[in-house]
């Protein structure tokens, strides 16, 4: 079953919209970590994990469901009786590749409740839900489409370099080089995942580009050197505006947290622990 437009841009979406959102968070964290002296875990920074391995979950769920019930799709039918062949194995992929991403979107769930998962559980699962999909692209039927199969032969390069991230990721937490790089990663997939879908399924109809092209494979290969470029540049600016945001709010508001402190200090020690409203004794 060829590739169409929209499960492509769709499966890019997911992966653009994760590389998006950790660009801001990992370079904020890694800013707030820098003037936290404790270093240690905050329960906003728990909650956000939660938040993300539950957006994860849904979006890996509706990504089954879309896979399974669409018109065209196999309707949790694996073998027919009827032909004795195998039904829509491209759409039992994606559904197994988005299953891996729900298993992972559970365990980052899990591992911030009441049951103390071991550490690194979570990063483990989501190298494990890569390493899944590069296979599954790996080893995908493409016929004689050699342009096909050349354009997924890229985005496994992608895929496996984010697994690799991840892994180390379970062993070396909170690096934020790793964090970065992994980041591109998901960058880089979402875009060449869109880029699949125009290649290989336009948008405004006719057939894709020629397979049998040799300089279409060149262009392609240079391309997608682009797009991570694009992804470093997206990383990169994104940081940059990370910092000029943590920075404007140090200076809007670390005083005034400052000054409550103090404040507060000297109210409990005037009021023998209690605290009480400014002015209070004066007016009594």
């Amino acid at each position: 079953m060829p590739t169409s437009f929209l499960g492509s841009a769709l499966r890019g979406t997911f992966f653009f919209i994760f590389g998006l959102w950790w660009s801001v968070r990992y370079p904020l964290k890694y800013l707030r970590r820098k003037t936290n002296a404790e270093n240690q875990p905050s329960y906003g920074l728990r909650r956000v994990e939660v938040f993300e391995g539950a957006v994860k979950a849904f979006f890996a769920l509706a990504g089954i469901l879309v896979e399974q019930f669409v018109p065209s799709g196999p309707h949790l039918m694996l073998y027919s009786p009827k032909t004795h062949s195998w039904t829509d194995l491209t759409h039992w992929h994606y559904t197994t590749m988005y299953l891996f991403f729900l298993l992972s979107g559970i365990v980052d769930v899990v591992s911030h409740s009441p049951l103390k998962l071991p550490l690194g559980l979570d990063r483990l699962s989501l190298s494990v839900a890569l390493f899944m999909e590069g296979l599954l692209f790996c080893f995908r039927n493409y016929g004689d489409a050699a342009l096909d199969q050349h354009l997924h032969s890229l985005l496994a390069f992608a895929i496996f370099a984010g697994a690799l991230c991840v892994l180390l990721e379970v062993f070396l937490r909170d690096h934020i080089i790793l964090e970065c790089l992994r980041t591109s990663t998901f960058l880089l997939q979402g875009s060449w995942l869109w880029q699949i879908g125009f290649v290989l399924s336009p948008p405004w109809g006719g057939p894709g580009w020629d397979q049998t092209d040799s300089s279409n494979f060149s262009f392609l290969t240079m391309c997608f050197c682009w797009h991570y470029a694009g992804a470093l540049i997206t990383l990169a600016a994104n940081a940059a505006v990370s910092r000029c945001c943590n920075e404007s709010c140090q200076l809007r508001f670390g005083d005034i947290d400052v000054e409550l402190d103090c404040g507060l200090c000297i109210r409990k020690k005037g009021s023998g622990g209690a605290l009480l409203p400014e002015g209070g004794t004066e007016e009594k």
